[in-house]
């Protein structure tokens, strides 16, 4: 059981220290794209050497981090964190040192590993550590610094880019890492999964993150039209199909696919793809529009996008509330066409355009629209299954986002109409952002029409979100297991192993 009081020493200590192992990743997430203007001017690289610069970071992130947190359960949740914030902090200096575009590209996509070490860790060490008397606040705590941490990165890489220099957002992490790690080291106590046994499911892993990584590269290379981008093509989709087969007939998969059995949950991942498609195609270009066609510096660009944050910060306890009272079908719908009438509003930001009637309202159209349906979302999922399986429920739901994000990145320059040099040329660059801005609209609008046919009320004594402030626009948030064991229930799923990272000590 765990004993930790939130208000002793070594309470205060496990905050901090999951605080700081879940910003570096946060933070990373949000500050790289203010950078990349700059990264392919002083690197000399094109538009797709950008994309990668995202997606390389992506592809590993989002392909291993439920392997992430089964490797804490059965090595050591502390452990495994340790690991992955030093291995974070190597890859980051390896981005803060690259050369060229290339080593870069490796580096970030390093980086990922890093992430899908530490991510699940951070939230894994406060269920396992604190009282459970006190880890409502905890996880509360958590989710509201690692939102602060989220919404000062623009703003904090602005800065950074616009004065040392873009290999600073990369070298920051360091210095945090080497706070962080001691810190974990000397006063987090080491928790293991009781059930941790058997197998890795390593294959399924490898092939989930390969067809993810072959995906992408034939779509940013597509316009090359060569022999090569059809068979990683051809590849990459073979990849995904062995993903599915392996995860069919493997015991104890990493994504077990009798999950997809609930119908809402099969759903509300499809509203997922969409939603979250939308919102990293729209962050991956908005700071370059901003740079690119407005003219502004990094600093300015990075401040302008925070009124999104701001808003999940301040008002997305309360979404989640109204979504308890209406159910979420509701929210699930008006949030989409919100986000889509929002990013119809960045039609109007061109040269010379002005922040407060131009960028400020399409940004807080959307970031209503984000509140809107980030909540509910989050608690549909969670509700749509056991909830013996709610924390696996949520990992897999935050992993579809980060995949669903990487391949809008991949795609959207695509279908733009995007050319290599696209960003060196404002007009060009322009005209090819209003399309894209219409295609972003549109797949929200496809996402609040399936929302609102497939969408129900969930059942009143259904698993409800424990993090219920919220701050990052890339990603729903992580939920875990914390139920104690000896209390759930005997019906149809309830053996179902502990979902990674949520295993009690």
């Amino acid at each position: 059981m765990p004993d930790v009081r939130l208000s002793s020493p070594q309470g205060k200590w496990i905050l901090l220290t999951t605080v700081l192992g879940s910003s570096m990743a946060l933070l990373d997430s949000t500050v790289v794209n203010v950078a990349l203007p700059r990264i392919g001017r002083d690197l000399d690289a094109d538009l797709a050497a950008l994309q990668w610069t995202v997606n390389a970071y992506m592809v590993t992130l989002a392909g291993l981090i439920l392997l992430g947190g089964a490797l804490g359960d059965r090595f050591g949740r502390r452990k495994v964190f340790v690991v992955g914030v030093l291995w974070f902090a190597a890859a980051s200096l390896l981005c803060g040192l690259a050369p060229n575009a290339g080593v870069l590209i490796a580096s970030r996509a390093l980086q990922g590993v890093g992430g899908a070490l530490l991510t699940p860790g951070s939230l894994a060490l406060i269920q396992a550590s604190v009282h459970p008397d006190d880890r409502g606040r905890a996880v509360g705590l958590w989710s509201g610094f690692g939102g602060i941490g989220a919404a000062v990165g623009p703003f904090v890489g602005g800065w950074l880019v616009d004065g040392p220099g873009w290999r600073w957002v990369f070298l920051l992490n360091v210095p945090l890492a080497l706070l962080c790690a001691p810190v974990a080291v000397r006063h987090v106590p080491e928790s293991v999964g009781e059930r941790a046994e058997g197998r890795f499911d390593v294959l399924g892993a490898a092939l989930g993150a390969v067809a993810l990584a072959l995906v992408t590269y034939a779509l940013i290379e597509a316009g090359e039209g060569s022999l090569v981008v059809a068979v990683a093509a051809v590849a990459g989709l073979a990849a995904a199909v062995a993903f599915v087969l392996v995860e069919k007939r493997r015991p104890g998969p990493m994504m077990p696919l009798d999950i997809f059995a609930s119908r809402q949950f099969t759903a509300v991942n499809v509203v997922t793809l969409c939603v979250y498609a939308a919102f990293g195609g729209f962050f991956f270009l908005a700071a370059l529009q901003l740079q690119v066609v407005v003219g502004w510096s990094a600093l300015a660009a990075g401040t302008a996008l925070l009124p999104t944050t701001a808003l999940m910060l301040l008002l997305s306890a309360r979404s989640g509330e109204l979504g308890d009272r209406i159910g979420p079908r509701i929210p699930l719908t008006v949030g989409p066409l919100l986000c889509a009438a929002g990013m119809l509003l960045m039609l109007r930001v061109g040269p010379g355009a002005s922040y407060a009637t131009e960028v400020l309202p399409a940004l807080m159209v959307l970031g209503f629209g984000m509140v809107t349906l980030v909540a509910p979302l989050t608690a549909t999922v969670l509700a749509s299954v056991d909830t013996a399986r709610a924390g696996l429920a949520s990992g897999i739901n935050n992993a579809a986002a980060r995949a669903a994000g990487l391949v809008a990145v991949a795609a959207l320059p695509l279908l733009a109409g995007m050319g290599p040099e696209a960003y060196r040329l404002p007009d060009a660059f322009d005209d090819a952002f209003r399309r894209a801005m219409t295609l972003c609209a549109g797949v929200l609008v496809v996402g609040a029409a399936i929302a609102w046919a497939t969408v129900r009320r969930p059942a009143p004594d259904c698993r409800h979100p424990e993090c219920h402030t919220h701050g990052s626009v890339a990603v729903p948030p992580l939920e875990a297991e914390t139920e104690p064991r000896g209390e759930r229930g005997k019906g149809p799923g309830t053996e179902t192993p502990w979902p990674p990272g949520a295993e009690p000590r």
